[in-house]
């Protein structure tokens, strides 16, 4: 097949059945994200940059496709490379956002990564924050994982693995990552999915050291569907995903540098007074709400793999009874770990493989 026909699109998302809803669930649902977005809209009062203010283009000749008016990327996925790009600076802690849009149809083994690292400046040594989509086989909906890691830490995932309340490629979203001196936090939409706060206890494993954004598209047929018992099916290419809406906050540092930057520390005081960098009350019962309906998998609660849970997990009565000693779900849920060997290009993180639900 022409590797540049555009992929069918699929717009029927069916969620698990461990995770199906009833139509009143379903109403109800909407219902409370929609009074949730329309009241957290001014916390994220950002300011977009077109693309060639702040990003560059990593790998994948061709397969990097900016908008006409500059301010979005189409990055694509074909028989012969994936593409990426990365900021042009890196940031000693900051706010990372994009609106994305996935590939849709039949996306078995295709990965899309939304993530900062700084492992091309400190190989043994690196810190990591991820945001990876899933591909799945048609009729299945995308998933996708968060991952922290810190000083090299990769023995040590911290992997936690969902679905979405609705079709990721219908229509673009916002996924942001916030990293301070003090806390991480995942969004999607405005609705914090993940928060970590750093502990003492915690040591080198919390992102201490400067970092860049990247996006990449790549294939993992090894392992991101089934443990690797779906691969990519050119047949579908190119898979393309959008990315629009780019917002990049946060200190510019030179990694080599022991002391932060001049001035970073004003910029992490400005930082922590946005909005974006407190969970507030009502959306503290938005991101339970979230995890308890949404969540299949959480290291916090693999005690198999964990017999003590890390210092940073915050063990929730609700959220733990949901889950056998494996960290997955009692109904609908499984998680198969096996190790693989980490690259540099196009890999947006080292995680552990994923069964299929």
């Amino acid at each position: 097949m022409d590797r540049h026909h555009p992929p069918r699109r699929f717009s029927l998302y069916t969620p698990p059945p461990s995770l199906a809803l009833s139509p009143l669930s379903v109403a109800v649902l909407f219902f409370f994200f929609f009074c949730f977005a329309a009241t957290s809209d001014a916390a994220f009062d950002v300011a977009p940059i077109s693309f060639d203010e702040g990003y560059q283009h990593l790998f994948g000749d061709g397969n990097l496709v900016r908008s006409a008016a500059g301010d979005g990327v189409r990055i694509l996925l074909d028989r012969f490379t994936g593409a990426g790009f990365i900021s042009s600076d890196m940031y000693q802690h900051g706010f990372f956002s994009a609106m994305i849009k996935l590939p849709s149809d039949y996306t078995a083994g295709v990965v899309v990564a939304f993530y900062t690292s700084n492992g091309d400046v400190f190989e043994k040594t690196h810190d990591e924050l991820d945001i990876e989509f899933l591909g799945n086989i048609r009729g299945k909906p995308w998933r996708f994982q968060t991952n922290v890691y810190g000083n090299g830490s990769t023995s040590r995932g911290r992997e936690e693995r969902y679905t979405l309340w609705f079709d990721p490629t219908e229509e673009h979203h916002r996924y942001s990552i916030l990293w301070t001196a003090n806390k991480i936090i995942f969004y999607v939409d405005e609705v914090p999915v993940r928060e970590i706060a750093r502990s003492e206890a915690m040591g080198g494993d919390f992102p201490s050291k400067p970092m860049s954004l990247y996006a990449t598209i790549w294939d993992a047929s090894d392992w991101a569907t089934s443990g690797g018992r779906y691969k990519v099916n050119y047949k579908y290419a190119p898979f393309v995903s959008e990315f629009k809406a780019l917002v990049l906050e946060g200190c510019r540092a030179d990694p080599i540098r022991e002391a932060p930057a001049e001035g970073c520390r004003e910029k992490d005081a400005q930082l922590e007074a946005r909005g974006f960098a407190t969970v507030t009350p009502a959306q503290r019962r938005s991101m339970r709400w979230f995890r308890e309906r949404y969540m299949y998998y959480s290291y916090c609660y693999d005690t198999l793999r964990y017999p003590v849970p890390p210092p940073e997990c915050v063990i929730v009565p609700s959220e733990k009874a949901r889950f056998k000693n494996t960290g997955r779900l009692k109904f609908g849920g499984s998680h198969k770990r096996r190790s693989r060997r980490r690259e540099r290009i196009p890999v947006g993180s080292v995680s552990d493989n994923q069964a299929a639900m």
